[in-house]
């Protein structure tokens, strides 16, 4: 989603709004969205973790070819997400200058923001979804004809009742907690998010240090889902966002979790730190309103070695990893360790 466009903020605490836009683009096509190779174009923003777990999913699944990419600029301006990143500032398949514009084809006067993940239908140039905690789900179950050969069952039937269980409290305590003790508006809130962050934080440790994914012994979504948030942990959440009682990095166990998926193709390669670090400081101003961007930290750690492969498991069960980034797609320098 939009990091701070699509929520709210009360009196003391933050909340998240829903996704408006949940169509489903299905197998069978019952909303009226058929699965089909080239039709539609997935937007992102490098910045959001919303977004990032679509771009990892992608990328495991192989689905480069059938799902093209736009990719927005990490700093929006008062119409949201922009294609400035493109030639002449328009994306080059969708032909419009702002994401709002499909959204706008969709529904004039839709409530909420313009988020990302967001789905656009190619031919209708119309938004499809942007849904983004069905989103990821539907491209490992519903897209299944079109994945590359090898590709993870990420989310896998008889693990599922579990995954969903890690899943929720990844998202409550985690993924939006971090956003909780960030844009709190008050003391109390804010130690009630953060306190809650780090309690989470330590009980996955715990699951962690014995086993070397969140369920069984391959990877799944829900490390999808964990790895958004952590990848991004020291570079923003850490002094950001005040969630600052350690440093990922001075976390033995989680430390080496997070370098094993960021290592391990499909995660790290679709992760633009100079993106991420560009859309916190620069467009949260409330938070930070100076918009200066911090030089640290040092990213070269991602790259050293985890020895998490000592705790057995397959990450990709009986399949093979992703093939090389596309071409188009792959991270500048200034966003790699």
């Amino acid at each position: 989603m939009s990091d701070d466009g699509n929520s709210s903020l009360g009196h003391k605490k933050f909340s998240r709004s829903r996704s408006h836009f949940t169509d489903r683009i299905t197998a069978d096509g019952r909303d009226g969205w058929p699965v089909a190779a080239g039709r539609y174009r997935l937007v992102v923003s490098r910045a959001c973790p919303w977004a990032s777990r679509a771009l990892v999913v992608r990328r495991l699944l192989g689905l480069e070819d059938a799902l093209s990419l736009a990719v927005a600029d990490p700093i929006q301006d008062d119409r949201s997400w922009r294609f400035t990143l493109d030639p002449d500032g328009r994306d080059p398949v969708l032909g419009i200058r702002y994401l709002s514009e499909a959204y706008d084809r969709r529904e004039t006067g839709y409530p909420g923001g313009v988020s990302v993940p967001a789905v656009v239908d190619v031919p209708s140039g119309q938004l499809v979804t942007n849904d983004y905690q069905r989103l990821t789900l539907d491209l490992a179950t519903e897209w299944t004809a079109l994945h590359r050969p090898g590709a993870p069952d990420l989310y896998p039937e008889k693990h599922r009742d579990e995954i969903d269980t890690v899943m929720a409290e990844v998202y409550e305590d985690v993924n939006n907690g971090v956003y909780r003790a960030g844009f709190a508006n008050g003391q109390q809130a804010y130690e009630e998010a953060c306190a809650g962050v780090f309690r989470r934080l330590e009980a996955l440790a715990g699951r962690l240090a014995g086993q070397r994914y969140l369920v069984g012994n391959t990877l799944t979504e829900a490390d999808v889902r964990l790895f958004t948030t952590l990848v991004r942990f020291d570079a923003v959440y850490h002094g950001h966002f005040k969630c600052n009682r350690w440093k990922l990095s001075e976390h033995p166990v989680l430390w080496g979790y997070a370098r094993d998926l960021y290592q391990t193709p499909g995660f790290g390669d679709t992760v633009d730190f100079d993106h991420i670090k560009r859309h916190y400081y620069q467009v949260h101003t409330g938070i930070n309103p100076t918009g200066v961007v911090p030089l640290g930290p040092d990213t070269a750690g991602w790259l050293t070695p985890h020895h998490r492969e000592e705790l057995g498991g397959r990450p990709f069960g009986d399949g093979t990893p992703p093939g090389p980034v596309p071409a188009g797609e792959r991270i500048p320098a200034a966003g790699r360790p």
